[in-house]
């Protein structure tokens, strides 16, 4: 397991590489990323891909729960 430190900047620096992604619509980037890391430090590397993972899984989970909800509330409301 990493270092609390080593933790705290991949969080930080997923957090920021998540906005970069949205900004430029680069969904991909966080790889290229996680292959700069790698070049200096593996154990970096792993903690952001992990970091990123995780948050990417915790979009795709809420995206798709929004998309339930609103189906479930369009087959409730009377035409």
């Amino acid at each position: 397991m990493a270092a609390p430190a080593v933790i705290e900047m991949a969080n930080k620096l997923a957090e920021e590489c998540l906005a970069v992604q949205k900004e430029t619509g680069e969904d991909r980037l966080f790889m290229q990323v996680g292959d700069v890391l790698g070049a200096s430090s593996q154990t970096l590397e792993e903690a952001f891909l992990t970091a990123i993972r995780t948050r990417m899984a915790e979009i795709q989970g809420r995206t798709f729960l929004a998309k339930r909800l609103q189906a479930h509330r369009a087959a409730q409301t009377p035409e």
